[in-house]
Formats: C-alpha cells, structure tokens, sequence
C-alpha cells in the first residue's frame, strides 16, 4: 500500500536495475519512481509502480547521461540508487553528473576494484593482505615465490564467486593464467561489471578460516551492523551454497569484526546507504576479502528480515531522503534464519518432486524453482549455476540451518547426463 502522500509531495528517486519487487517498495515507501532498466527487464507488471522510465543499456552511461539531465530538467529527481551490482556504477555517476549527493564514483569504485581497494587498505595499514594485480603466468610465478602458497587468483571486478581460481600447488601456478584468461567469453556482457574483467587478475595470499558477511547501514557516516552472515560453500571454486543468521562465531570474534568493517567502510568513504562485506576470521584476525555498497545477494535480505526485522533493502532505497528514521543502534535478533540453495547433480532435469510438501512445511519461509524437467544444471562453478533454494526459520541460528537443510533435501530434482 502507497505511503498516504501526496504526488507532487512525493520525492523522487531514479531506481537503476533491479528487480519488480525493488520498484514496488519505493512505491511503498511513498516514492515517485523513474526506472532505468533493460528492455527486456520492464513490462507491465511494473507499471503500477513505475512513474517515468529509461529502456536501455544502462551500463552504456554515454547514452544514459544525457537522457538522465534531461529528463531531470523537466522531471527533477532526488537521488540515483540501486540495488543491482551491475547498476552501481551508473547510480553514482548520475549523482554526480547531477549534483544529488550519495556514494562518491570514487568509493563505488574502490569497492569494484578489489586492487584498488587492497592498494587502499594498505595504505591505511587495514586489514593487511599480500595482493598484486597480474596478467601472465610470469606473474604468478612471481607472486607465489614471494608470497608462497596456497593463493587465490580471482577477477579484480567482479562478484559471485566469478572466475575464482584456489592455487595450492605449482601446477596450478603455471597453469592458472591460462585457465583464467580461458573464461573469456563464457558469460554474457549482463553477467560482468567490466567487459575486460578477464584482461588481468588479481593475486591474494591465501585466508585460512570460515567467511562471514558483515551486513550494515550507514547513516552520514555512522555505520550500524544489522547483522553477521555465516557463510557455507561448495564446488570448485568459492561458490556459497548456505548462509545463516545470527552468526555463531564468538562475541569477542564479532566484535573484532564490527571494528574492522567501521573501519574498512570509513577507509573506502562509504557515508550512507548499505553495505556487505565479506570478512575471511583467519588464524591471524579477521580481514577483509571484498565488499559492496549494496545489500547481500543469495536471500540475505530475507534472513534479515526474519532474523532482525530489517527490511534492508527499504532502507538503501530511501537513503538520504528523510522518509524512514535511521537505525539507532544494531538490532537484536529475534529468530533464526538460513537459506540452503539446490545443486543437484550437472545434466538434464528429469523430474522435480516435494516442492508442495516443503511450501506446507512451517518452516518453510520461500522456496524457489529455477529449473524444470529440460532444463540443463551446469556444473557448480559461480552463483548463477544454483537451481533454487529454501529459505527457513527457526528459533536459532542452528534450528533455521537445520531446517533449510531438511527441507532443501525434500526437493528432488532429479537429472541424466546432458546429450
């Protein structure tokens, strides 16, 4: 329901990328909505909420700009957000090309650059990481003698678990380069943040330890810790396949942490808005692996909500324009939440059974299908290769992780070998 207001009192935020459920709650919030989105992303399910939009490549900000001033010059808006990976970048640019305030181009930039913002961290002597940006398997060869092994050499912009390679040995050294540069073309130009993300690598020593997330709101500055993200995965390279909340690690662990993100999020000038970022608890201390002025992917803002009762994604949508009260403090957590995703076996689904049984099951927050019989399951290498998930309560961390976990397996997807 539209927050009782009305339209010519109503701020007006331009909403870059993003799904149909991020539009409609800035309508909800009392928003009037101008959506920069793809073609064939908008249709008439959006109408309702949608007051002006932009069909186009947004990523394309040569052609974006100029449509965004003018279009501002009849039809002012307040701020650019998004909740999108891919649409960032272009949020910022907007601000800036437009005077609006929000996040710097240069802090979403650091936060894209993963050299970048090693380069800044060890500036600031934050969380210290041995990284070097590479593009040959000279280059390789060099860092793993300085640096010893295991390392991990990844995209230096991208996120998802995208190209991450785990090199523990000297063949992989030699060969890593390679295999790395071989991913070049195997996704399309919507999945990447940059379309030369396979032209160099980012090297890092390698973290031992469990990962976490670390999911915040900013507030000019002040940065408050919705919650902790215990973080669960499998396949070949880092893909996540569980994440619960509250997290179990120890309260002095947290709090080490929540020093470290302040920190970390005040290095990279992140003022407002929300933030994930991902922290690696090594036998050394915790450290930074990445971060993003976004919400967390893969359903965290549902165990969010279910585990604090913070819609995060409400609050990225109205930073900075004064129609919700900041968070005075970190929430505490009422429940327990996890989310298991679906990773049947690679080949061609044949049969799908037990969804109307796990829907009916009380702990059973969401489930979702992303296959069918016919579809093909890729083998697990990124994010985007999961075939659903179900997202649980319970009255702990542990009680969620247990459900999600039963429930997951009452999905049967059963597959063959692809022709």
């Amino acid at each position: 329901m539209d927050v009782p207001r009305s339209a010519a009192a109503r701020p007006r935020v331009l909403v870059v990328g993003g799904g149909l459920a991020h539009v409609r709650k800035a309508r909800d919030l009392g928003l009037d909505v101008v959506h920069v989105q793809y073609p064939d992303a908008y249709d008439r399910g959006h109408w309702p909420y949608v007051d002006q939009a932009l069909l186009l490549d947004y990523g394309d900000t040569g052609r974006l700009l100029p449509l965004v001033r003018a279009l501002h010059a009849a039809y002012p808006v307040r701020a650019a957000v998004s909740l999108f990976e891919l649409g960032l970048l272009p949020a910022a640019r907007i601000n800036e090309a437009l005077g609006l305030g929000g996040e710097s181009v240069e802090t979403v930039e650091l936060l894209l650059d993963k050299g970048r913002m090693r380069r800044r961290l060890a500036a600031r002597g934050i969380s210290p990481v041995a990284s070097a940006v590479g593009r040959t398997a000279a280059d390789v060869r060099e860092f793993a003698a300085a640096h010893g092994l295991p390392i991990i050499v990844k995209p230096v912009r991208e996120s998802g678990s995208l190209g991450v390679f785990h090199v523990r040995d000297r063949a992989g050294v030699d060969d890593v380069a390679a295999r790395f540069r071989s991913l070049d073309g195997a996704w399309t130009a919507r999945d990447l943040s940059d379309a030369g993300s396979f032209d160099e690598f980012l090297m890092e020593e390698y973290l031992d330890g469990p990962e976490i997330s670390v999911e915040t709101l900013s507030f000019a500055g002040r940065h408050v810790v919705v919650a902790v993200t215990d973080k669960e995965t499998a396949g070949t390279g880092f893909v996540e396949v569980g994440h619960a909340q509250p997290s179990a690690a120890p309260a002095d662990t947290l709090r080490e942490v929540v020093r470290l993100v302040a920190d970390f999020l005040d290095a990279v000038g992140l003022r407002d808005g929300p933030g994930h970022t991902e922290v690696k608890l090594t036998s050394r201390g915790p450290r930074i692996v990445e971060s993003h002025n976004r919400v967390g992917g893969d359903r965290i803002n549902e165990l969010t909500e279910i585990a604090y009762g913070v819609d995060m994604e409400r609050y990225a949508l109205a930073a900075g324009l004064g129609v919700l009260a900041p968070l005075a403090a970190a929430p505490e957590p009422r429940a327990g939440a996890a989310v298991r995703f679906l990773t049947p076996e690679p080949g061609r689904v044949v049969e799908v059974t037990g969804a109307d049984e796990v829907r009916a099951d009380p702990a059973c927050a969401e489930l979702r299908l992303d296959v069918r019989p016919g579809t093909v399951v890729s083998p697990l290498t990124w994010n985007e290769d999961k075939a659903g998930h179900v997202v649980a309560r319970g009255a702990t961390a542990a009680d969620a992780v247990a459900h999600a976990r039963r429930l997951a397996a009452a999905v049967r997807i059963r597959t063959e070998p692809a022709p």
